[in-house]
């Protein structure tokens, strides 16, 4: 069913939109339908097609992190737009359409206060975000594990194309655009082509960046203790190292670099931490060489304290960035990565098993195993595998 819809009316959809809702951790989603959704100007009902298991999914079901409750989590996730509030617009201004397949931004911003204006509207003033959000009358279809999203007026919405696969398609709202705005982070210090590039952490958001990183012409050397995860790096076009090889992390990083040097790439200028371990902050940081510049991004959870040598960055003129989330410009680069890459780099590989959404739980465990590098989600009219 899809409608044209003026300002502030409801749309009814047959059946209704189904929501898998989190309470608290230890107990199963419940599966709660909403029969009526009102969409205000600029806002858009999507069905969704397909959804991938963000890490930070995982750490608020476990209880790992602080959440409001009763939540729709997901904020990975491909669709069709169904229904449009009167004005809505994609991010480069055009008008959103009925039957566009769309990914959009995790974050909600205004647009219009000090941070919008200086181009953080991930951290906006009046900030909401998908899948983080306790549900509101309202507002009740706030995440992707569910059949239909409610986007809201000032949410990114990116057109997709159809031949995009859809398990790559969902992770550009977070991992894809997150690793864009970690190597634009980078490359305003270094320059990418032709840099020794350092990559802490396998995650969606490490070997995509590695992907990306070598696209632009690195050369990137992917750390990660998992066996299957440096062989995805390979994949990738990366450079893989164990941090726990047992002659040391150091030592075989030395190796690897020693390989290296004979190319003439004697130090690593550019390092992207994407793992949240304490051990590997200090190894990044402490690595990274002379006018280097280190992004973390991986630190999205509290941890214990990392020691740092202040006199140590200031001779070695380093630069230290922090990446949370990302702009509506990188989520815009990030669904172009993919257009253009999917073809050629096996970035589908990254999801490794799909469940039904009334599975979400099973599909959350198996995420939470480590075992892939992402799990999806998909709705009963999404793809089956």
């Amino acid at each position: 069913m899809t409608l044209t819809l003026p300002a502030g009316l409801d749309v009814n959809v047959s059946p209704s939109p189904v929501a898998m809702v989190w309470n608290e951790p230890g107990s199963p989603h419940e599966s709660v339908a909403t029969p009526g959704i009102r969409l205000a100007p600029g806002d858009a009902l999507v069905q969704v097609e397909y959804a991938t298991v963000c890490g930070s999914d995982v750490h608020t079901v476990r209880g790992d992190r602080s959440a409001p409750s009763p939540l729709v989590l997901g904020h990975e996730q491909v669709g069709r737009v169904v229904a449009l509030g009167d004005g809505a617009t994609r991010a480069d201004g055009s008008a959103l359409e009925l039957g566009d397949r769309v990914v959009w931004s995790v974050a909600v911003s205004c647009g219009s206060c000090d941070r919008c204006e200086r181009g953080l509207q991930q951290k906006c003033r009046s900030l909401a975000k998908y899948g983080h959000e306790r549900i509101s009358r309202g507002w009740e279809l706030t995440g992707g594990f569910a059949t239909h999203v409610h986007v809201r007026a000032g949410s990114s919405i990116v057109v997709v194309d159809d031949a995009l696969p859809a398990e790559v398609a969902a992770a550009a709202s977070c991992a894809t655009a997150t690793a864009v705005a970690a190597l634009e982070a980078a490359s305003a210090t270094v320059e990418l082509d032709g840099a020794l590039l350092l990559i802490t952490g396998g995650g969606m958001v490490g070997l995509t960046a590695a992907a990306m990183a070598v696209e632009a012409g690195a050369e990137v050397i992917l750390s990660d203790p998992d066996a299957s995860r440096r062989a995805l790096a390979r994949r990738l076009g990366a450079i893989a190292s164990d941090p726990r090889a047992k002659k040391g992390a150091a030592e075989h990083l030395d190796e690897v670099l020693a390989v290296r040097a004979q190319r003439g790439l004697v130090e690593i200028l550019v390092a992207i931490e994407a793992s949240g371990a304490g051990a590997a902050v200090e190894t990044v940081i402490k690595r990274i060489g002379i006018g280097g510049v280190v992004v973390l991004v991986g630190s999205v959870s509290p941890g214990p304290a990392v020691a740092l040598d202040a006199e140590s960055i200031v001779r070695r003129l380093v630069t230290l960035k922090g990446v949370h989330n990302y702009s509506p410009s990188q989520l815009v680069r990030a669904v172009e990565f993919l257009e253009r890459a999917h073809r050629t780099v096996p970035l589908a590989r990254l999801v490794g098993a799909t469940y039904p959404l009334d599975e979400l739980d099973r599909a959350l465990e198996d995420a939470a195993s480590g075992v892939h590098v992402r799990v999806g989600v998909a709705p009963p009219t999404g793809p089956a595998r």
